[in-house]
């Protein structure tokens, strides 16, 4: 029972401490043009990979047909 009870005991705390670092961190703003430039071009780079490789691109497209194909091969 102490067993179970020491186990309980680390994981809440684990968690407190995930937490209490999430919370720490929140979502701060980049402060060089530099780093909004990086945080702009990944936040394209994902929206075109939802685009790209959504369920309807990669099931009912042939290979040579979805986004992705067309961006690498330069055909618009």
């Amino acid at each position: 029972m102490v067993a179970l009870l020491i186990l309980f005991g680390v994981l809440g705390g684990a968690g407190t401490l995930m937490g209490v670092t999430l919370m720490r961190r929140g979502r701060r703003r980049t402060e060089t043009a530099e780093g909004l430039l990086l945080e702009q071009e990944a936040l394209r780079q994902a929206r075109n990979d939802r685009v790209s490789f959504s369920t309807i691109a990669v099931h009912n497209n042939p290979l040579t047909a979805s986004d992705a194909y067309t961006r690498r091969h330069g055909r618009r």
